[in-house]
C-alpha cells in the first residue's frame, strides 16, 4: 500500500514541526507539504493533491474557516481541523463541521505534559487513519 499524503496548514513553525513528527512516525502516512495560511493552503492543494489536510483556524491572510469554504468549491479532499480555538462544541468547531470538516481536534499545547502531547499525537494519527480509511 502506498503512503497517504498529508498537507499541514498552520502558521506556527513549532506546531508544523510537531505535526510533521507525529505524521512521519506512522508508516502509512507522509507529509507532502506545509502551508502557513489559507491562501498558501489552497495553492498547495491544487499543486500537491493531498489525500488529507490538517488545518488550523487562526492564521494570517486567510483563516482556516475561509480556507475551508473556498476549498469546498474546488476539492472534496478530507480536512481535519487541528486548532486551539475549535474545541468540541465551540462555534468554530460547529461551523467547520457544517463546512465539511471530517474531524475537529484540539491542538496540543506547548504547556502540556509529554504524556498529554503523546495522547494528542495518537488522537491526530488515529483520526487521520480513520478519515483515510486505513
Amino acid at each position: 500500500m502506498s503512503k497517504k499524503n498529508i498537507l499541514i496548514v498552520d502558521d506556527s513553525f513549532v506546531m508544523r514541526a510537531l505535526l510533521r513528527g507525529i505524521i512521519s512516525a506512522d508508516p502509512d502516512l507522509a507529509v507532502v507539504g506545509e502551508a502557513t495560511n489559507g491562501l498558501e493552503a489552497l495553492q498547495s492543494i491544487k499543486e500537491l493533491n493531498p489525500d488529507l489536510v490538517l488545518l488550523d483556524i487562526e492564521m494570517p491572510h486567510m483563516d482556516g474557516i475561509e480556507c475551508l469554504k473556498r476549498l469546498r468549491l474546488i476539492s472534496n479532499v478530507p480536512v481535519i481541523i487541528v486548532s486551539s480555538v475549535a474545541q468540541t462544541g465551540s462555534p468554530q468547531a460547529l461551523e467547520t463541521r457544517k463546512l465539511g470538516a471530517a474531524e475537529v481536534i484540539a491542538k496540543p499545547s506547548g504547556a502540556m505534559s509529554l504524556d498529554l502531547n503523546a495522547k494528542k499525537g495518537h488522537e491526530i494519527v488515529t483520526a487521520s487513519r480513520k478519515v483515510l480509511g486505513i
